[in-house]
């Protein structure tokens, strides 16, 4: 029969749109109904014709949920038809779950295409996953494998259901081989397998003779079990689990050892990888892969690259994990070498892909030339839209300064997650644009976007920022108040920063003492800074004292302090600070600028002259600096040593490895080329207020 004769009341072609809203319930035989006291399918119809047309849809639904607990698939679905036919009106998402169900139990593909696009019609396929599910589980059910795909493919989000509905699938459909690659797929994008995904999978194996069916079972159970633990948090039970597991004579498999890598401790790994190796598991791609993850966390680059050489198949998901892993510990150059090596080998990325190597380029020592590279890649293959690149675009180009380009890619955005919201008003707050800032989180309120702790950090640092004492006051009580979230010692040391940068020290001291836990290292060292701008004395070394008990070898923490001491012209304190790094033997860090002209990174510490354009630089930055002191530019010396002369002092300043950095973007670009800079250590005061006048005669400067 044709599917127009069958359901007139669609017209037109559709095809599968994007959802967003989470997962609702979705089972047909606990859909509510208060005729469930009828007896049998006749009894049910005539219930259903008796009833008056105003309540022709509550009715409708009644018969239709009894129909199918009574396992009348067929008569389910010409009920269905027959009452839109009389009815017509907006469908259901509990109603269109259930005629999935059963046209996937007849089956009907006919059918199952007309309804497919009534879900169009009613919207239900943009808002709600168990829809997107049972679209995919009918189409599969009826043996129209492409169509489920092509369903699944348009769902942006997915659970561990839609993924067990597709793999069974392809297990009715003998396609093994693709079973086992959407398996890699599910776990590189964060889903976990349950018990009946599992079972899907080790028929698959079974059906190729691999293994005994009995101990597959018993395989599949432990591993279950195991995953259940982890799920639920409760990382020593899933390690005594693995643990009975092989002493009852059960050896671990492939999804075995995967799912115990998932676990999030530090010390799993490295047992894991040698049970591994024991039992000869380091080639498979679906271990390998957990392995790279797993490193990845603890940004072992080293352990990772020896796993990812030894897996014999690497497929995009084995090489978007070694670019993870490089993303992580910050090392742009070796993300970028992964993706060439992986383009090189035939292997095209995926949004996922592309997006870690775009986190990788947000790492303080890349610079935002790369970044824009790697947006062109994914214009390129058309991800750009997806919202894991649209997300880390954001981010990056926040982090790098490039807010112009961050505020472009979310304001082009159809979808904003989280990630999104918080990158741009982080990006806001931190290169000072607090009103911006302040207006996104505002909007954030009135969307009704639901806020995490990262949010009220970016907003209370907006704060911080523009010296909204009261308004970051507000928003840090609004969020324990209001929002129900506990504030971490983040921020707290955000509150710190925003009362002591406004001179606010008594205060900041009433928060310190009121915090629920103990004060950590940021918070002292944030105080401690505060102190040295302030020239507080005594709370700076009451500060420097709480900071040198958790890191007795930071050097930074004894050049605070003898730069209070300085400043405040005692002597004989500051000589003792020093002795004292002397008897622990601390060494200051070396400040070290970089920045990045034509895709190379150039590299700077004080007094450096081992770049080659070494002359041109220190007189590029001899004559800058003689021409602002003409036009008033004084240098704060007041943190050199004091028994220096004033010449000396000022000569020291000059050779800062960030103004040397500067010097060279300047002869180094073109008039009107943006420089970005970073250094390793605090910029100073001084150092700032120079840049800040450079940037005001940018184009003196660059003749």
């Amino acid at each position: 029969m044709k599917p127009r004769a069958r359901f007139p009341f669609l017209r037109g072609s559709f095809a599968p749109k994007q959802s967003t809203k989470p997962l609702a319930t979705s089972a047909c035989s606990s859909l509510p109904g208060d005729d469930s006291n009828v007896r049998d399918a006749p009894d049910a119809r005539k219930a259903f014709d008796e009833i008056s047309s105003r309540d022709a849809a509550t009715g409708s639904g009644r018969a239709l949920f009894d129909y199918a607990r009574r396992g009348l698939a067929r008569q389910a679905l010409d009920h269905f038809v027959d009452v839109h036919r009389r009815h017509g009106g907006r469908v259901g998402a509990a109603t269109l779950l259930c005629v999935l169900k059963a046209c996937g139990s007849v089956p009907d593909r006919a059918l199952g295409e007309q309804l497919h696009g009534l879900c169009v019609r009613c919207g239900h396929d943009q808002g709600d996953v168990s829809v997107g599910t049972s679209i995919v589980d009918m189409y599969m059910k009826c043996r129209c494998v492409e169509d489920g795909r092509k369903a699944f493919e348009g769902m942006p989000e997915r659970n561990v259901i839609t993924w067990t509905s597709l793999l069974n699938g392809y297990v009715q459909a003998g396609a093994h081989s693709d079973v086992m690659a959407l398996f890699f797929r599910m776990r590189a994008e964060g889903v976990w397998p349950n018990l009946f995904t599992f079972a899907s999978l080790f028929s698959v194996v079974a059906s190729q003779g691999a293994v005994d069916l009995a101990r597959i079972s018993n395989v599949v159970s432990w591993t279950a079990m195991i995953n259940g633990c982890i799920q639920n948090g409760d990382i020593p039970l899933s390690a005594v689990h693995f643990s009975r597991m092989r002493e009852d004579g059960v050896a671990p498999n492939e999804f075995t050892y995967s799912t115990m890598l998932t676990a999030s401790v530090a010390s799993l790994p490295p047992q894991i990888h040698a049970q591994v190796i024991k039992t000869n598991y380091q080639s498979s791609p679906t271990v390998g892969t957990a392995l790279l993850h797993s490193y990845s966390k603890l940004c072992s680059t080293e352990e990772a690259l020896s796993i990812f050489e030894m897996i014999d198949q690497k497929d995009v998901v084995a090489w978007s994990a070694m670019l993870t892993c490089y993303a992580r510990a910050g090392d742009c150059d070796g993300a970028t070498n992964v993706f060439i090596k992986m383009s090189m080998h035939g292997v095209k990325p995926n949004e996922f892909t592309i997006s870690n190597v775009i986190d990788a380029c947000a790492s303080p020592t890349a610079g935002v030339d790369l970044g824009r590279q790697f947006h062109a890649v994914s214009i390129k293959h058309r991800c750009q839209d997806a919202i894991c690149v649209s997300s880390a675009l954001i981010s990056m180009y926040a982090r790098k300064g490039s807010i112009e380009s961050a505020q472009s890619v979310f304001e082009r955005q159809t979808d904003r997650d989280l990630v999104s919201w918080n990158s741009m008003i982080s990006g806001y707050a931190q290169h000072g644009y607090s009103q911006n800032a302040l207006d996104i989180f505002r909007q954030m309120e009135v969307e009704g976007i639901e806020m995490d702790g990262v949010t009220f950090l970016a907003v209370i640092m907006g704060c911080t920022h523009a010296g909204l004492v009261e308004e970051g006051r507000q928003q840090f009580d609004s969020m324990i108040r209001d929002y129900g979230i506990t504030p971490t010692m983040d921020h707290y040391t955000c509150m710190v920063d925003l009362y002591s940068r406004a001179g606010k020290l008594d205060e900041t001291m009433n928060l310190i003492g009121g915090m629920p836990f103990p004060a950590g290292p940021m918070v002292w060292r944030t105080l401690l800074g505060a102190c040295r701008v302030h020239k507080n004395v005594e709370l700076g070394k009451l500060a420097a004292e709480k900071l040198l008990s958790f890191e007795p070898l930071d050097s930074a923490t004894y050049v605070l302090l003898s730069n209070i001491y300085s400043a405040a012209g005692k002597r004989k304190e500051k000589d003792e600070v020093r002795k004292l790094m002397d008897t622990r033997k601390v060494k200051k860090e070396a400040g070290c600028s970089w920045i990045q002209i034509k895709n190379k990174v150039h590299s700077f510490i004080a007094s450096d002259k081992s770049h080659p354009l070494s002359e041109q630089i220190y007189a590029k930055l001899k004559a800058i600096t003689a021409r602002l002191k003409k036009e008033g530019y004084c240098p704060d010396t007041s943190f050199v040593l004091h028994e220096m002369a004033e010449e000396k002092k000022e000569a020291m300043l000059a050779m800062h490895s960030e103004r040397l950095a500067l010097s060279f973007g300047l002869i180094a670009t073109s008039p009107g080329t943006p420089l970005q800079i970073v250094k390793n250590l605090r910029v100073s005061k001084t150092t700032r207020l120079l840049t800040k006048k450079v940037s005001l005669n940018i184009d003196e400067d660059k003749g």
